[in-house]
Formats: C-alpha cells, sequence, structure tokens
C-alpha cells in the first residue's frame, strides 16, 4: 500500500462525470414508470391505487383528502397494551383485506404486528404493535427509484403500485421493517385497500377512514375490544387530545436517534 498520504490524493484526477448526469436519471425513473405501468398489476376491477405526482394516474385519486396544515399520528401507551392481545392486527387484518381465508392462508403481510422487546438489564418485557412509522423524512421514499413510495401533505405514507416495480428498496431502507411484498396472487380485495401481486405494502393508517373524518382501525377496535393503548389525531394541532397527551406525558419514538421523526409516538417504552 503507498505511504504517499494526502499528496497523492490531491492530486488525483477526479472520474469525468457525463454532461447529461441529470437527465439520464430522469429518463431512467421515467423508464422504470413506464415499464411498470406495461408489466401490469394484478387488482380488483373498480380498484383505484394511491398515487402521487405526473407519472401516475391515481395522485389526485391519493391526495385528495390530504390537508398540508394536519399531520396525522399516533400515540401508543404500552403499559396499556396485553402481551396477548392482537385485536389491533386483527383489525387491522379485516379492515384492509390482507388477513387470507382458509383456502388462501395469509402470506408474510404485516401491514401491524405485535413484538415483545426486552431490557437485557433488567429482564423486563413489554409487548408493543408496530407498524409503518409514517416518518417526516421517510427513508422508503427516499431510495424509491420510481417514485412510488411518497408521503401525502398530511404526512401519511403510502405506496403507489401503479409504478411500484417490486425492487423491494424501501424495504431494506425501512428501519421499523413495517413493509411487506406482495408474492400471490391477491383475490377478494377492497376497494379502498388495493393490493398486487409483486408490489410492495404497508399501513396506510386507513387513509380511507381518515378522509372521511374517522380514525384508523386498529384505533377503534382497540378502544372497543382492548386497553384502549392507541391514540390518534393531529400532532400539529396543539389543541388535539394527541398534542395535549405528549405535552403532558413522556413519550417516545422509536429510533428517535435516525432523524427521520416518525409520526407513531410510545408513552411508557
Amino acid at each position: 500500500m503507498s505511504n504517499c498520504g494526502s499528496k497523492c490524493s490531491s492530486k488525483a484526477a477526479k472520474p469525468a462525470q457525463p454532461a447529461d448526469i441529470t437527465q439520464f436519471d430522469f429518463d431512467r425513473r421515467r423508464f422504470l414508470s413506464v415499464s411498470a405501468a406495461a408489466a401490469g398489476v394484478v387488482l380488483a376491477p373498480g380498484v383505484m391505487l394511491y398515487g402521487v405526482g405526473a407519472p401516475s394516474p391515481a395522485h389526485a385519486h391519493a391526495d385528495h383528502g390530504a390537508d398540508a396544515s394536519k399531520r396525522w399520528g399516533m400515540l401508543i401507551d404500552v403499559n396499556k397494551c396485553d402481551a396477548d392481545c392482537d385485536v389491533c392486527v386483527h383489525a387491522c387484518a379485516d379492515e384492509n383485506g390482507w388477513q387470507g381465508t382458509h383456502d388462501r392462508p395469509a402470506s408474510d403481510a404485516q401491514w401491524i404486528r405485535k413484538v415483545t422487546v426486552r431490557d437485557p438489564s433488567t429482564n423486563h418485557t413489554q409487548s408493543l404493535p408496530v407498524m409503518c412509522q409514517h416518518c417526516a423524512e421517510p427513508p422508503c421514499v427516499d431510495v424509491c427509484p420510481t417514485g412510488a413510495s411518497f408521503k401525502r401533505a398530511d404526512g401519511i405514507v403510502l405506496v403507489d403500485k401503479h409504478i411500484c416495480i417490486g425492487c423491494r428498496y424501501c424495504m431494506v431502507a425501512c428501519p421499523y421493517k413495517a413493509r411487506s411484498f406482495v408474492h400471490e396472487d391477491v383475490q377478494d380485495q377492497k376497494t379502498h385497500a388495493p393490493r398486487g401481486k409483486g408490489t410492495v405494502e404497508s399501513c396506510t393508517m386507513c387513509v380511507h377512514r381518515i378522509d372521511v373524518g374517522g380514525t384508523p382501525a386498529c384505533v377503534e377496535a382497540c378502544a372497543e375490544k382492548a386497553g384502549g393503548a392507541m391514540m390518534f389525531g393531529d400532532l400539529n394541532d396543539p389543541t388535539s387530545d394527541i398534542s395535549k397527551h405528549i405535552a403532558t406525558y413522556a413519550t417516545r419514538q422509536i429510533r428517535a436517534d435516525l432523524g427521520v421523526d416518525p409520526g407513531v409516538r410510545y408513552q411508557n417504552l
């Protein structure tokens, strides 16, 4: 190994950059988008997929209910979450149609899942639900080569399956393992929760409910059938219940050190 140090490195020639690198990147994204459309996605009749930007015709539909003055989020009180309870998981599966049937069992879809964490110093364990954290700076959006992963004006992170090519970069980039790949043919899907073989999917925060003034299915089910551990609301509104709660009690984000600013917070974790 040469020991010439900085003197050599300072004289090293920089690799030439093509003059049209910007145009090349644009053409690459456009090619991927067109290729994805040509390949096709297996969808139910009448299903409209979530979209964003010029490449996809579904953009207006997806962002129609988004209000840029809001940032939707959740607060989960871990002390109220029983280790044996999975009401939120079943509610999400029923609402969005990814639970499978006896003839066609559920795949590895996990829009929401229960996990157990352990403090290695005390061996104390806690159970909590984990889903897409709807980050303010979502890594999945940063790495997506086609723009299929996108964030709405109100902070909800979605996948436009019209232009998702199934590369799964977003799955690798997500620090929360919140996305799943659809390997199997999809049947009996719901029009408000489109799915497609060969695409990536994750929690949508039940955007179809939010856009008509409702709450996510998991939050509603937890309040009605379980311990009421989940709270939903506008994080930008200081008068909302969730904002008041966060201002009063200590809460935390999972892996806050990553700087992605998750929209899901946890209390007593």
